[in-house]
C-alpha cells in the first residue's frame, strides 16, 4: 500500500503544493496523513495515525525529507523505525537518492 505524509507548521499554511505533488504518484486519497504542526517531534495526531497503518513492504512517500520532521536526530530515528522496524519504504520526492525500495527505481 501506499500512503504519503504532508506537513506545514502552522494552521495558516497551506498543503496545496504537498498535495498537488501527490496527485503524480498514483496514492489514493484517503491514504494521504495531513498535520498542520511543527516538526520539532512525532507527536501529531495525523502522522501518529499513519504510522499505525504501516506494514512490511508499503511505501511512505513525502515531499522533502524537512515535511517529516526538523530534527535530524529525530529523522534519523524515524526513518529507522520506518524502514527496519516496520520495514516499510521511504521515498522523499525531491530528493530522489533517499529511495529506499530494493526494487524498480521507477517514480511511485
Amino acid at each position: 500500500m501506499n500512503y504519503a505524509y504532508a506537513r506545514v507548521s502552522s494552521k495558516d499554511q497551506n498543503l496545496s503544493r504537498q498535495l498537488n505533488a501527490f496527485k503524480n504518484c498514483s496514492i489514493i486519497f484517503d491514504k494521504i496523513y495531513c498535520d498542520k504542526k511543527s516538526g520539532a517531534d512525532f507527536e501529531r495526531v495525523c502522522y501518529k495515525q499513519m504510522i499505525k497503518k504501516l506494514r512490511y513492504g508499503d511505501l511512505l512517500v513525502v515531499v522533502s525529507i524537512d515535511r517529516l520532521g526538523r530534527n535530524y536526530d529525530c529523522i534519523l530515528k524515524e526513518w529507522k523505525r520506518i524502514t527496519k522496524s516496520i520495514g516499510a519504504d521511504i521515498y522523499v520526492l525531491d530528493m530522489p537518492l533517499l529511495d529506499t525500495r530494493c526494487h524498480e527505481k521507477n517514480l511511485v
